[in-house]
C-alpha cells in the first residue's frame, strides 16, 4: 500500500513511501521526505534522503530535543558543530554520523560530487524541531 499524507492521529501500520518531489528545509538543504508524521503518522521517527551539492552548505541550526543519525551514501562532507561551531567531523561514503539533541551544527559538502545521505531523527515532524542559529553561520568556512 502506498502512503498518502495523513494527519498525525491516524498512523499507518505499514506503508511504502514512494520518492516524492524534492523539498527544501529551513536549513537551506534539498531533501526527499520519507517516513514522517506527515507521510504516515509516525510518532517517534523521521527518515529522509538528503543531497548537498558540491560546495553547498546548510544554515547553522540545531534540532531541539532530538537526536540525528546519518549514513553517508556517497560524497564527502564536513560538519562543524559545537556552541561556536568550533569542532568538526569529516565524513565520506560509508560513514555513520551521530549528532546529539540540541547540538548546533552546519554541514558543508567539501567534495567534488553531491553528498548524499540517509538522515534519521527522533522527531517525526519534517521540520518541527529545527531551530536556525544565524549568528553562527559565518563561523564555518
Amino acid at each position: 500500500m502506498d502512503a498518502v499524507r495523513k494527519p498525525k492521529d491516524q498512523p499507518t501500520p505499514c506503508a511504502v513511501i514512494r520518492a516524492a518531489e524534492n523539498a527544501t528545509g529551513k536549513q537551506g538543504l534539498t531533501f526527499k521526505p520519507g517516513v514522517s508524521a506527515q507521510s504516515v503518522g509516525a510518532t517517534g521517527i523521521y527518515l529522509e534522503l538528503l543531497t548537498i551539492p558540491p560546495g553547498g552548505r546548510a544554515k547553522a541550526h540545531k534540532h531541539v530535543s532530538h537526536e540525528t543519525a546519518i549514513y553517508m551514501i556517497s560524497g564527502e562532507a564536513t560538519t562543524y558543530w559545537g556552541e561556536r561551531l568550533e569542532n568538526k567531523v569529516e565524513t565520506r561514503a560509508g560513514d555513520f554520523v551521530y549528532i546529539g539533541a540540541n547540538v548546533p551544527h552546519l554541514p558543508v559538502n567539501t567534495g567534488s560530487e553531491p553528498a548524499v545521505a540517509v538522515v534519521a531523527r527522533t522527531d517525526p515532524d519534517e521540520q518541527e524541531s529545527v531551530e536556525l542559529l544565524p549568528h553562527l553561520d559565518a563561523l564555518a568556512p
